[in-house]
């Protein structure tokens, strides 16, 4: 991170000066960014893909979450500097003596957007459905932490049916505003899941009458834009698939006054040249990545600051396919990705060399690295796996991944280090993100581009993924001694022996290598600088309730605070600021 001083002002660095716009991609941005028949909306990010879904249960992406977050809300919502839990839907808790029994105070007022009252029940028919295993909610676990939560989700009839009652399931509405959940063990984490998207609760009207009008096709009815009922600070006005999603303010939110928005548009656009160009040109506000080709033309502008945050980038290998079942053959191609290379050449962000699964910046967790070795050493495992000269020849591997520069620039540099170091031929596959997600979730891939951002700041959001058959597992690899000590972690009440337990757990995992790690993630984000309440933080999330444009007297104050060598860029947004009524009435106080 870059260290913060005082500074006056530097000369302006205009639009696109320093980069190459190509005349069609250009002109490709402008036909995206323009909105036929749309007025400009007052804010717009783009959000690198078409989302799979809306349905909080259901999701598993980061593009899918950024919307959630704005259109849903969940018992807490979180403070976007610093993540700590802030009450939300739930306008204040209490939490037992034991750390047992959390007792939520559901907001008198809150409302869904259909003018139904939000109540407790509400949450106990979401967190049922999420349960649910014919729901298929690939974050199912994260309330297993929950009295009997496990065993309903577990327990089915021939008919994939839940062969338990709710009721054994320790979640209680005694009345339409207080939920009571009961857990096993106390869970340090458990209020920061409440502000996880998956948790978030869905309005039970909405899907029973969709189910009643489409019988066949309510999965995807209640979702559309003129059905779906939502009860965050935006719901959705319109949705155009591979363009945009138009949001607009909630009148019904409970909290309305303090959003600055009336609109915001998220786009679908994958090309990191593309996107750039249409930030630079004015059509998007805030873009999540860029074209590595032009970092060092970005890095010394304002508007693009990398930092270094909770997420890992790594490879997860089919072990249920030979030769990836072989133990040797994975840790051959672990130690023969060019690490240094990706972060120094083709990132060149600030990433940092991965070994081990769990990032750095976690408070009393040392990570488990895998062993170092040398090329040498894994041509000879691949020998003892019956692979070179004297045995058979090693077949192809497809390198898998989803649309992006970045992702095929990486893939081609460890394709071509195992061919020259392993003379393991590699061809590439990419494919576009829904595409992409059914793939790994159906292990039909060698090995396959994967990432994962932390939910919360603890070593068990990584530990979690890898337990036998675990719904974001796949990799088909699973290890007793791993599962006993990752269960064990969630019983653990000491905090220093809870770490070891998961970091013996990981110590594991790079022994066995299901996954090839290759490095921990630095933020990518280019936002406008005259946007508020935009922060980075641990896990680079960030919150369309919060946001707002600053005036020219606040856009001034915040450069004056900048190191003195950022170049200034043009900033979108409208000089007189938009604010909430709130916040404008905050100021005309100040007048």
């Amino acid at each position: 991170m870059r260290a913060m001083a005082a500074s006056g002002f530097r000369s302006r660095l205009r639009g696109a000066a320093p980069f190459v716009l190509l005349a069609s991609l250009f002109a490709a941005a402008l036909g995206l960014a323009s909105g036929a028949r749309l007025e400009p909306a007052d804010f717009t990010f783009n959000n690198g893909t078409e989302v799979t879904t809306l349905d909080p249960a259901t999701v598993t992406g980061i593009p899918e979450g950024r919307v959630i977050r704005a259109i849903f809300e969940g018992l807490v919502v979180k403070d976007p500097k610093t993540l700590e839990p802030l009450p939300g839907a739930a306008e204040s808790w209490e939490i037992s003596a034991d750390g047992l029994t959390y007792t939520f105070h559901i907001r008198e007022g809150a409302r869904w957007t259909n003018t139904d009252p939000l109540t407790a029940h509400d949450f106990v028919y979401s967190f049922e459905r999420f349960l649910d295993p014919r729901t298929g909610a690939y974050y199912a676990y994260q309330l297993w932490y929950v009295e009997g939560a496990r065993a309903y989700t577990r327990s089915v009839t021939p008919d994939g049916e839940p062969a338990l009652s709710f009721d054994t399931v320790a979640i209680h509405a005694p009345d339409d505003h207080t939920l009571v959940l009961r857990l096993e063990a106390p869970t340090p984490f458990f209020l920061d899941l409440m502000g996880f998207y998956p948790l978030f609760p869905v309005n039970r009207r909405n899907i029973e009458e969709a189910r009643e009008s489409w019988p066949e096709t309510w999965t995807l009815e209640w979702l559309r834009p003129e059905n779906i009922v939502t009860n965050g600070p935006f719901q959705v006005a319109e949705r155009r698939v591979n363009d945009r999603i138009r949001l607009v303010k909630s009148p019904s939110y409970w909290d309305a006054d303090h959003v600055a928005f009336g609109s915001i548009d998220v786009l679908a656009i994958e090309q990191d040249s593309t996107m750039l160009n249409v930030y630079l040109t004015g059509g998007a506000d805030f873009i999540d990545r860029v074209n590595t080709s032009v970092v060092p033309q970005l890095m010394p502008r304002e508007d693009f600051n990398p930092v270094p945050y909770l997420g890992a980038y790594f490879f997860r290998v089919n072990t249920k396919k030979p030769p990836f079942d072989d133990k040797r053959v994975r840790r051959a191609l672990a130690l023969t990705i060019p690490r240094n290379d990706i972060c120094t050449n083709v990132m060149r962000m600030g990433q940092v060399p991965a070994y081990s699964l769990v990032p750095p910046g976690i408070e009393g967790y040392a990570s488990a690295e895998m062993p170092r070795g040398s090329a040498d050493e894994a041509r000879r495992l691949l020998v003892e796996a019956g692979y070179g000269p004297s045995g058979k020849a090693f077949p192809p591997v497809e390198i898998h991944y989803n649309t992006s520069e970045a992702h095929s620039s990486i893939a081609q540099v460890i394709a071509l280090a195992w061919s020259q170091e392993l003379g393991i031929q590699a061809k590439l596959r990419n494919e576009e993100w829904k595409v992409y997600l059914d793939t790994q979730n159906t292990l039909r891939f060698d090995v396959s581009r994967s990432a994962w951002i932390g939910d919360y700041a603890d070593p068990n959001t990584y530990s979690d993924l890898f337990v036998t058959g675990g719904e974001n597992n796949k990799t088909g690899w699973g290890d007793p001694e791993y599962d006993r000590l990752i269960d064990a972690a969630t019983r653990e009440f000491d905090k220093a022996a809870r770490m070891e337990l998961l970091r013996q757990a990981e110590a594991i995992l790079v022994d066995e290598l299901p996954i090839l790690p290759v490095y921990f993630y630095v933020t990518q984000n280019v936002v406008a600088p005259r946007l508020g309440g935009f922060f980075g933080n641990a896990l680079d999330e960030h919150f369309p309730k919060h946001w707002y444009w600053m005036d020219d007297n606040e856009l001034a104050h915040r450069r004056a605070t900048q190191p003195a060598e950022w170049q200034l860029v043009d900033a979108h947004g409208p000089a007189d600021g938009l604010y909430s009524p709130a916040q404008e009435a905050e100021r005309e106080a100040r007048r």
